[in-house]
């Protein structure tokens, strides 16, 4: 390994220059060369290695969770996600960095969860219990049910606002594990049994965290993997951890510090000690020693795994990303839906997109380079491809950019003709 390349212990601590740490965490995001994931395998190895990646509802040139996939598969269509889902029954529909997908082996990781919704139930609101052998009944007799196919019309409190009878009751025999979502129609969740679709010893397998120590180490270790490297503070890319704080994390990690799990790294001119799972020392050496290759484009998703922690992208990447979608109109910087352009090790530009609803062209509604960015012979090319390879992701056969992109960026080479 060459010298400026070499890894040094300190303290008992790896140290790494900035550019060393943000090599490791895009070759862990599948975002550096070699750049080997492909199909409906690499998308799956990808998930198994991360741990999830989130779902969200809005579709604006896609899922967030397609949107990852198209920046680390090659050749990734929406319908390989779908297969997985919903035809294979490898990957599964559930909450882990908040609304997520995984891989359907851990599945029994998440049985205290499970079990923990369904004691709430039992302890709960008598709507909703009331209705269950019926709703359980009907998708026996019925097959796979969303809550427009059911006919309960009342308004119940629900954790994210009044909610339909109908919807309450699917939804809570889903956080039990009672039902799997079959399918979506849109965003719209349709369920079924999950003995049905899940095999047997999966269901019946008891959590291997005995303890809860045990689970919250496994959780704190799954969102370190997640992102490649994470400090202890707090931030989004810690939601979803039920009964874990500030207090319980550092609690978690001396743990996995004194049972070898977690190597503390330090980074230059980073205070924080970051964290980076044992398992993944290897990689790090392998990410480290690869000989440079050319720059790759990558488009990323607003809530892309490597953006989870806004801070630590700004301490490492220096650049400030917010997405804006809940904020009012006239208090955001960019815009609605804008998502960052990676090139090599650096985010050069961020982008506001669309899609033409009478001829489905992506449409480029606003643009901004990133302050310092000069666009080079190279940079051109490999956008340019980048660009292509996102309209192949999309089906979508054209580019358009609107006069305000085009006037603020000068845009024209853009067009993958």
């Amino acid at each position: 390994m060459s010298r400026e390349r070499r890894v040094y212990m300190q303290m008992g601590k790896l140290r790494l220059t900035k550019s060393q740490a943000r090599q490791f965490i895009l070759s862990h995001q599948g975002l550096w060369p070699p750049h080997c994931l492909t199909g409906k395998r690499g998308v799956l190895r990808h998930i198994g290695l991360v741990g999830c990646i989130q779902f969200d509802p809005l579709d604006i040139v896609g899922h967030n969770s397609e949107l990852v996939l198209q920046s680390r598969v090659l050749g990734f269509r929406r319908s390989m996600l779908q297969e997985l889902l919903y035809d294979e029954r490898q990957l599964i529909d559930g909450y882990d960095k908040m609304m997520s997908i995984y891989s359907v082996q851990d599945w029994p990781f998440f049985r205290r969860e499970r079990e923990s919704a369904a004691r709430n139930l039992a302890n709960g609101a008598e709507p909703i219990k009331s209705i269950l052998p019926q709703v359980r009944k009907d998708i026996m007799d019925r097959g796979p049910l969303s809550s427009i196919d059911l006919d309960y019309n009342d308004r119940v409190r629900w954790p994210w606002g009044p909610a339909r009878l109908s919807r309450a009751a699917l939804e809570s025999m889903y956080l039990c594990g009672e039902l799997v979502v079959h399918h979506r129609v849109h965003t719209r969740r349709v369920y079924d049994l999950a003995a049905r679709h899940l095999p047997p010893d999966l269901l019946s397998t008891p959590d291997p965290n005995v303890g809860e120590e045990e689970y919250r180490d496994w959780r704190v270790l799954r969102r370190i993997g997640g992102i490649g490297l994470l400090w202890e503070r707090s931030s989004d890319a810690w939601l979803g951890i039920p009964g874990v704080r500030s207090k319980e994390r550092r609690e978690s990690l001396s743990r996995l510090l004194t049972q070898g799990k977690v190597t503390e790294v330090s980074v230059d001119g980073i205070a924080p000690t970051l964290y980076l799972r044992a398992d993944d020392e290897t990689a790090l050496y392998s990410a480290l020693s690869d000989r440079a290759q050319a720059p790759r484009a990558a488009i990323l998703a607003p809530l892309d795994n490597l953006l989870w922690d806004r801070k630590l992208v700004a301490e490492l990447f220096d650049f400030d990303y917010r997405w804006e979608v809940y904020k009012p109109a006239p208090l955001r910087d960019y815009g609605y839906y804008v998502l960052p352009i990676l090139y090599g090790d650096k985010f050069v530009a961020r982008f506001e997109p669309a899609r033409d609803s009478s001829g489905g062209a992506l449409v480029i509604r606003n643009w901004w380079w990133e302050p310092g960015v000069t666009l080079s012979d190279e940079m051109r090319l490999v956008l340019i491809d980048c660009f292509r390879e996102f309209l192949t992701y999309l089906e979508a056969d054209n580019l358009t950019i609107d006069s305000q992109a085009a006037e603020r960026a000068d845009l024209g080479w853009l067009r993958p003709d």
